[in-house]
């Protein structure tokens, strides 16, 4: 058992991007934050699957070339294999849950953008 606080973690690219709270032993959790206009590399796994719930505003996530927009209280499920590429081109910070399972150390595949 343990507890942690998110503000002793800081996002990937300093306001937005994933923020670790857990990675593994059996899956990775994080808080995830987008700045309007930010995007974040189209990418899959090979083993984890992946889950987005939006907290706060608005997001776009494009899985397998469809596009789903999200605000505060959905929930998308990303399976391994599955393409996905997510985008704010909205006017408010988008904040949202990820989690991927079952944790790999090295899971993350970079594809193509898509063109929206």
């Amino acid at each position: 058992m343990f507890i942690v606080n998110e503000n002793d973690f800081e996002y990937r690219f300093g306001d937005s991007g994933p923020k670790y709270l857990m990675k593994g032993p059996r899956m990775n959790y994080a808080l995830v934050q987008f700045q309007p206009g930010q995007d974040f590399q189209a990418h899959f796994h090979n083993v984890m699957e992946e889950n987005f719930f939006i907290l706060t505003g608005k997001v776009d996530i494009v899985v397998d070339g469809v596009l789903h927009t999200l605000s505060e209280g959905d929930f998308i499920h990303i399976e391994p294999s599955e393409v996905h590429y997510v985008r704010n081109p909205y006017d408010q910070v988008v904040k949202m849950v990820s989690t991927l399972a079952p944790y790999q150390e090295v899971d993350k595949v970079e594809a193509e953008n898509p063109v929206y």
